[in-house]
């Protein structure tokens, strides 16, 4: 029987760059949102629920995202039922969070929030992570094992390429594309509707970053959506309308083509 993860979601990452102090002021310039030090060559971006971790490190890379559970007797479940655990690598959530590492090297935290941060901003919740990996396989069958559940799959022919899955009911949490090297692939932030992302994508205009990709909507999750790239080339979602799946549905699945990533236009293939 898997851990009973239901339900948590996205509360903060981690992003590394060789220049971190440059980055989290790029963040905080980009959400609007209060930059402060963390610790030694580690900065705090915080705004209205988002909360993002900066530190030095590979360019590009996520070494760790945690994911907030339901309440203290939630985490002390899951905590029996986990296999394999680590020290907590963040100073956000309080005593009691714990790690577990993926196949990839990465490390997924679950835990309570040490405190509770700023709301103020324009809306733009951190909700999704996704990477991209040559062991596709293996990584889903480690967060399914977690207790996630598989929302979509795409296949090219019988072979996976990509599974998306949620640990609540907003479509998913997590996803994992098939890649010729495993990095980290994007983070997502979900606002209220799509008049946000009209409101987003104009402060980009303003900010004089240009849209890597979109407007469109995406097949799985059927979200809106736009991408920008920061300045060490990771990309950076603004998502609206993200579908909503009770825990019993079954996954689907989709054809592995550019239709099914973008039902507007032309999309980003992974492989």
């Amino acid at each position: 029987m898997n851990p009973g993860l239901w339900p948590a979601r996205l509360h903060h990452l981690r992003r590394d760059s060789p220049q971190p102090e440059r980055l989290a002021r790029f963040y905080g310039d980009l959400l609007g949102d209060s930059v402060e030090p963390l610790g030694v060559d580690t900065w705090l971006g915080a705004g209205r629920r988002r909360q993002l971790v900066v530190g030095r490190g590979e360019a590009g890379a996520v070494p760790f995202f945690a994911l907030q559970v339901q309440d203290a007797a939630h985490l002390a479940r899951l905590a029996r039922e986990v296999k394999k655990q680590e020290p907590s690598p963040t100073l956000l959530f309080a005593d009691g969070a714990f790690a577990v590492t993926d196949p990839d090297g990465r490390r997924v935290v679950f835990g309570l929030p040490e405190n509770q941060k700023s709301e103020e901003g324009l809306p733009g919740r951190l909700q999704h992570f996704v990477c991209a990996t040559t062991r596709l396989a293996e990584v889903v069958k480690f967060y399914s094992g977690l207790g996630m559940l598989e929302s979509d799959r795409v296949l090219e022919g019988e072979a996976l390429s990509a599974c998306f899955l949620r640990s609540d009911p907003e479509h998913h949490s997590f996803a994992a594309f098939r890649a010729p090297e495993s990095r980290p692939d994007h983070h997502c932030y979900e606002t209220n509707g799509w008049l946000d992302i009209r409101d987003w994508a104009d402060r980009m205009g303003r900010l004089g970053i240009v849209l890597w990709w979109g407007p469109g909507r995406h097949g799985p999750g059927n979200n809106l959506f736009f991408m920008i790239e920061d300045p060490d080339g990771h990309k950076v979602e603004f998502s609206a309308e993200l579908e909503l799946m009770p825990k019993e549905a079954p996954y689907r699945t989709w054809p592995h083509e550019q239709r099914t990533l973008n039902l507007w236009g032309s999309a980003w293939m992974r492989s």
